[in-house]
């Protein structure tokens, strides 16, 4: 039985760090709408002077500590919440105690694992796992508190105080100078040492990785107006780093570094995951085992479209623990730690990993796990973590010919369930706080950068500015912060409800869980209608409107337009496309396809990415033999892959027609 990721128990996660205590009232999306929830835009140089007085009080260079902020948190203070490795402040200091935020899940199973992959009767398995069952390896990270120590100020003024955050970060770095070159240097180049140990890795690969982008930075500069208005500007100056000043740390330099698949410049190791036979008390099945499935991709018939972005739910090394055991039922091909950017494959991108609960996405997918929580924030994902993914995804891009953009870089969030039961179930990592244009831009694939197509519009929301009302699935609000979606309305109103979607119509409209009434940054739909600052398009067989004055929510947008076949009352969606029975050989049982919980009538238009035929990878046991068990079976039927709602879908090619086949080339 193939198996997916994690699927977050309803009020197992506390909001550890993150609600600081405050009560918040709940309040109408309409309010957070009507205007985006402005943050404070005031021009203010007092942060670019903290940067200043702190260099000079120090002794470290202005564009130094400037450049680590940004690469840090893009000089964003987040309100002193704490990162996914326990990073406070636009500084990111340290201070994890992963044992605490064990204690504050409870008794309560911390995740469920679905399986991606049908057995003999089409069900997939169930499994829970306790945080108290697995062992939490991370490494403590305390640069709070050795910068409260060197400031002689408490750690919870570092951590809410900018310019405090800033001054801790300039004396450790006057502190990891000395460690380095014996003294703070003189020279703008000499500083590369300190900033790699500031990166917080132990290995050699990740800290170079840190601190050219640091240098990089300098020699690019940056500028910025932050979410709480502050004016921050780095003026670009021409440098070349002496990149000897690292090898005082003796940083370690992982073997199976060669192993992983990864460009160069990136902390990259191989730790497998596991691919075992289960023993039942003594007695091993060919169809029980964990955790993914030999292949041979892209040969052998099959190919790699897709690359699935997740959430970790929990901490980096207890990811790969849990990977580690073939009882978990669950694997991706690479993980990814938030502090430093730092990846481990675990899964061969030949195999097909146990991560997105749809085979068929699993078969043609790599799925990348990122350290964080997403009911907890965009805090979580920081720079470190996104740069180090999308160089990574990059690599990947080139190396297996997957476009980049966002039909093909898709979330988890994002994949259909492949029935009606299973659709409710389908996970929504990473959630709404991850930044997906930024994360565009840095694949240098920008939303912006589309062909303009007559009626077709992609989501693109202000991420800084967008900050809707959200609250946890327990029912707690969150605190305001950036958000990469636009609520879904019935009518073009503040005053009508959110829109319902068919698989989740008990959900209540404001929980951040609930991806039924939320279009994401990238996703591209068909305009349905327009009425003054209101657009509607066509989402989940249903018309949806959300405030867009000026399309200052959308950007350019193309693809394939479908529509239902004149004649046609209606038309099924699927949540895969396989193919039809006739194509299976003998010894291969044929796999059939149920519908989701929408029908599509005449007059609704989508966008479609590509048509597709129908296949199926055949891996039902645990020996891998590609002459008799493990075979892809293709078929004559032909799909349309279409944006439906939060969720990608299918539909047979021969229920629809194409309005405009227009599609801008792909890079």
């Amino acid at each position: 039985m193939k198996k997916a990721k994690w699927l977050k128990v309803a009020g197992s996660l506390s909001m550890t760090g993150f609600l600081l205590g405050s009560a918040i009232s709940p309040v109408s999306p309409s309010s957070s709408y009507n205007g985006i929830a402005q943050a404070a835009m005031v021009d203010s140089l007092e942060l670019q002077e903290a940067f200043q007085e702190a260099a000079k009080e120090f002794n470290v260079p202005v564009e130094i500590l400037l450049s680590v902020g940004y690469n840090m948190s893009l000089w964003e203070h987040h309100d002193g919440k704490p990162s996914a490795s326990g990073g406070y402040g636009l500084m990111h200091l340290t201070d994890v105690d992963l044992d605490s935020m064990e204690e504050s899940h409870g008794d309560e199973p911390l995740h469920m694992y679905l399986s991606g992959k049908e057995d003999a009767t089409g069900q997939e398995a169930v499994t829970t796992e306790r945080v108290s069952d697995l062992s939490i390896t991370d490494p403590t990270l305390h640069t709070l508190n050795t910068a409260s120590d060197l400031l002689s100020l408490s750690t919870e003024t570092l951590k809410h105080d900018e310019k405090q955050n800033i001054r801790g970060a300039a004396a450790l770095l006057a502190k990891y100078a000395k460690q380095t070159v014996g003294q703070a240097p003189t020279d703008l180049n000499d500083w590369y040492g300190a900033v790699a140990k500031y990166s917080g890795s132990s290995d050699d690969t990740g800290a170079r990785d840190f601190a050219d982008r640091v240098y990089d930075t300098i020699n690019t500069g940056a500028v910025k107006q932050t979410e709480d208005g502050y004016s921050v500007k780095l003026a670009a100056k021409q440098i070349q780093p002496n990149k000897e000043t690292i090898n005082s740390l003796h940083l370690k330099s992982d073997n199976d570094e060669n192993k992983a698949d990864c460009p160069n410049g990136l902390a990259c190791h191989y730790v497998p995951a596991a691919y075992k036979q289960i023993d039942h008390d003594g007695t091993v099945y060919e169809w029980s085992y964990g955790n993914y499935d030999k292949a041979n991709r892209p040969y052998d018939d099959q190919e790699i479209k897709y690359i699935v972005l997740h959430d970790t739910e929990i901490s980096y090394d207890l990811t790969k623990t849990v990977f580690q055991r073939e009882t978990t039922q669950a694997s991706a091909h690479y993980v990814i730690r938030s502090s430093d950017g730092d990846i481990t494959q675990m899964v061969d991108n030949k195999d097909v990993a146990w991560h997105a609960g749809n085979w068929y996405f699993n078969s043609k997918s790599i799925g990348i796990e990122h350290e964080g929580i997403a009911i907890e924030g965009a805090a979580w994902y920081n720079e470190q973590l996104y740069h180090a993914s999308a160089r990574l995804v990059k690599h990947l891009s080139k190396e297996y010919n997957i476009p980049l953009d966002r039909d093909h870089i898709i979330a988890h969030d994002e994949v259909p369930g492949t029935s009606a039961a299973r659709q409710p179930a389908m996970h929504w990592d990473p959630g709404p706080f991850w930044d997906w244009a930024h994360y565009m831009q840095i694949l240098g694939a920008p939303l912006e950068s589309g062909k303009k197509q007559k009626d077709v519009v992609q989501i693109r929301p202000n991420f800084s500015t967008n900050m809707p009302d959200l609250q946890t699935p327990t029912g707690e609000p969150v605190p305001k912060q950036s958000a990469n979606f636009v609520y879904l309305y019935s009518a073009p109103s503040f005053d009508a409800p959110l829109i319902k979607d068919a698989a989740l119509p008990n959900a209540h409209p404001l929980d951040a869980s609930n991806w039924g009434n939320k279009a994401v940054t990238g996703q591209t739909f068909y305009k349905a209608e327009e009425d003054g600052d209101w657009t509607a398009i066509w989402y989940g067989a249903q018309k949806a409107w959300f405030y867009n004055p000026k399309g200052k929510n959308t950007t350019k947008g193309s693809g394939i337009v479908i529509t239902p076949k004149e004649g046609k009352t209606g038309i099924p969606v699927y949540g895969l496309a396989y193919p039809e029975a006739e194509a299976f050989p003998e010894g291969i049982p044929v796999r059939g396809m149920t519908e989701l919980q929408y029908t599509l009538t005449p007059g609704q238009k989508y966008v479609a990415s590509e048509k597709v035929k129908g296949s199926y990878y055949s891996a039902p046991v645990y020996t891998y033999n590609p002459e008799t068990t493990h075979k892809i079976v293709w078929g004559e039927d032909e799909f349309y892959l279409i944006h439906l709602n939060h969720r990608l879908a299918f539909v047979r090619a021969e229920d629809v027609e194409v309005v405009n086949h227009h599609r801008h080339k792909r890079h």
